[in-house]
């Protein structure tokens, strides 16, 4: 895809990002500086780094994915990577609100106690307010592929060690073999504590993941939710609810659950009246940007400057933020349109 025409213009757009993981936010830049600090699997040098990142298919970015996390060991680690992510979000992408989805059940399981982890991202979270105008709230979520035991730590990490700034509950990793009803009664409990039910689901299966979760895990919001598209009635339960979609067409791509960007159904979910946030999930392992997502969007959708302000919206308007950080955001958005 060539330069857009709307760079400049979504490059100074405020937005929320809904869909952006923790450990999948850190760039070659952070990554590199970790793996200085932890020599070993993942390269220190970005040329390197870059190759590193280039992925086979879905299992294979699981691979390197958790060989990242690997590199954070120590809740100083934890708070750099925060930090720094925070950084990159606010001034690279004029992010004013993220909610960040981690994973706290693969730093415990590293030696990180929880107490630490969550020290670590709490006093990260409040300094990125402080120098950078980002307000950060926390996503917590299972990873899959770990199983019962992963929920059951997680849940106990959501509920029994709650950081100030937790606002959902999350299912990630592989969705074959990894049935959504055996969480039913995390989320359940999570969902009691007055967290957010917020799965992903249909990225790499079909709609009836989605259904499952929906039905069984009382999502709010679906992550990724790409076979949706194969679902005339689903597409339709998701615009009757007003269920959004975080969208990823980059992710798709290169993890191949979509085989190219003219393929995507993000106008299918559109044209079907379901409402659709943009996100970029594992910027730099993806080689994008959330701005790219904006452009990307604006491409395949047909948005003037206009249309991409009403996504900056639907951003802000499906999140988890307070009141008062909504009005502000969509006024700054208002601001942005009309300058």
């Amino acid at each position: 895809m060539s330069q857009s025409p709307h760079a400049a213009f979504v490059a100074g757009l405020p937005k929320a990002e809904l869909h952006v993981h923790h450990v999948g936010s850190a760039s070659v830049r952070i990554v590199s500086e970790l793996a200085e600090r932890h020599p070993g699997t993942v390269p220190a040098d970005p040329e390197a780094l870059r190759a590193f990142y280039e992925f086979r298919d879905f299992a294979h970015f699981i691979e390197v994915y958790l060989a990242v996390v690997d590199l954070i060991r120590t809740p100083d680690d934890v708070r750099y990577l925060t930090y720094e992510v925070a950084r990159e979000l606010a001034t690279g992408q004029a992010v004013r609100y993220a909610e960040l989805t981690c994973t706290p059940y693969t730093s415990v399981l590293r030696g990180i106690a929880i107490e630490g982890y969550t020290e670590a991202i709490e006093d990260a979270r409040v300094a990125a307010e402080r120098d950078f105008g980002l307000v950060l709230r926390w996503i917590y979520d299972i990873p899959g592929e770990s199983g019962l035991p992963a929920a059951d730590a997680t849940l106990g990490y959501a509920l029994d060690h709650r950081p100030d700034a937790l606002v959902g509950f999350g299912l990630g990793g592989p969705e074959i073999g990894v049935p959504r009803a055996q969480f039913a009664p995390h989320f359940e409990a999570a969902r009691a504590a007055g967290l957010h039910s917020v799965p992903h689901a249909g990225e790499t299966t079909g709609p009836e993941t989605i259904w499952d979760s929906l039905r069984l895990l009382g999502a709010e919001r679906i992550g990724h939710g790409t076979s949706a598209a194969a679902d005339p009635d689903l597409l339709t339960h998701l615009a009757d609810r007003a269920i959004p979609l975080e969208v990823c067409p980059s992710s798709n791509i290169a993890t191949r659950a979509v085989a190219t960007l003219a393929d995507h159904p993000l106008k299918t979910f559109v044209d079907a009246g379901v409402v659709v946030t943009v996100n970029s999930d594992d910027p730099p392992m993806f080689g994008t940007t959330l701005n790219r997502e904006y452009e990307i969007a604006a491409d395949l959708l047909g948005l003037d400057e206009h249309g991409l302000a009403d996504l900056a919206r639907a951003g802000v308007t499906s999140s988890f933020a307070p009141d008062d950080v909504k009005a502000r955001l969509l006024a700054e958005i208002a601001d942005h349109d009309r300058s």
